[in-house]
């Protein structure tokens, strides 16, 4: 087993509960990680023997399109969505963060981690 991740993806989508959040959006960093078997990759160094990175990415880059009140839902959606388009991953993690949320002070950002064992309780 392997463990491939993708880390500081950057969106800018229009989650939030407030509004205003989703009406002038606001930037999120996501970074997921995904377990498969890597051993034929390894041997075969073919990209059609692993997960391919971009239609990973595109996959999560989909889902933070869709405007959603709550982190915990966005993340819930994404890791549905890498089990579903890629039979092949064994477990997911993915960590979503909200840069410079509207909580009334300074604040760098707020994050939800949910793991593949959270989708399915």
């Amino acid at each position: 087993m392997g463990m491939i991740s993708i880390e500081g993806m950057e969106f800018f989508s229009y989650h939030g509960h407030f509004k205003e959040e989703q009406v002038i959006g606001t930037r999120f960093m996501v970074d997921l990680f995904i377990q498969v078997d890597t051993g034929r990759a390894e041997r075969s160094d073919s990209l059609h023997d692993t997960v391919n990175y971009l239609s990973v990415y595109q996959t999560v880059k989909q889902e933070m399109e869709q405007k959603s009140h709550l982190l915990e839902h966005v993340a819930h959606r994404i890791l549905k969505a890498v089990h579903a388009r890629f039979p092949d991953v064994t477990d997911a993690e993915v960590k979503i963060s909200k840069l410079n949320p509207p909580l009334g002070g300074k604040i760098d950002r707020v994050c939800v981690t949910l793991s593949s064992d959270d989708i399915y309780e």
